[in-house]
């Protein structure tokens, strides 16, 4: 018996020194984590929209020079911030895309959200090439088209991400800021 517990004495320790390493799963396939694509920050910083996963995200596609719809889609996103429970704003970023990449740089990225008060750590502006902004308009099913040298027509879309990158639901035309912040609310519930 003694024997015994010599063999199993040292198996124990040696488990319980092994590290705990969480096993992530993959990405399912229709995640928005899958494109590769590379983006900016408004800090100026490169990064691919895998390293927003985990949170869960709340996406609107923008342009900072837009006069009709887009301080209207700004609004609603800033509306939609301050609903958010703070203990959810923690788990959930607000990430605004740039359909005009020629024209909102970082720096200007950046400015637009120093004079709209979005410049806390939720908030995400993001830019990159023309071909990764369709892209991503593609798998949203947002439709944009540049009318005029500073203009573009556009679909008022804003969408709810998983934590994982699926699409939980979106938003369309006369956007519901209530329904939005519900969705957001159960989705950080579902993963916790």
């Amino acid at each position: 018996m003694k024997n015994l517990y010599i063999l199993i004495l040292p198996l124990l320790l040696f488990s319980a020194c092994k590290e705990n390493k969480k096993v992530t799963a993959p990405l399912p396939s229709n995640s928005i984590f899958n494109l590769s694509s590379s983006w900016k920050n408004q800090n100026g910083e490169s990064l691919q929209l895998k390293d927003l996963q985990n949170k869960t995200l709340v996406v609107v596609m923008i342009y900072t020079s837009c006069k009709s719809a887009c301080p209207i889609l700004v609004s609603k996103m800033k509306n939609i911030e301050f609903k958010i429970s703070r203990k959810d704003i923690d788990n959930t970023s607000l990430v605004l895309i740039s359909i005009d990449p020629k024209t909102d740089t970082p720096a200007r990225l950046k400015e637009f959200a120093r004079n709209n008060a979005m410049d806390a750590p939720q908030w995400i502006f993001l830019t990159s090439s023309e071909e990764a902004t369709q892209e991503f308009a593609n798998v949203l099913s947002m439709k944009y088209k540049k009318i005029s040298p500073i203009e573009f027509s556009h679909s008022n879309i804003i969408s709810v991400f998983g934590p994982d990158g699926q699409l939980v639901s979106q938003e369309e035309g006369n956007i519901d800021v209530e329904k939005v912040v519900s969705t957001v609310t159960q989705t950080a519930k579902a993963s916790e």
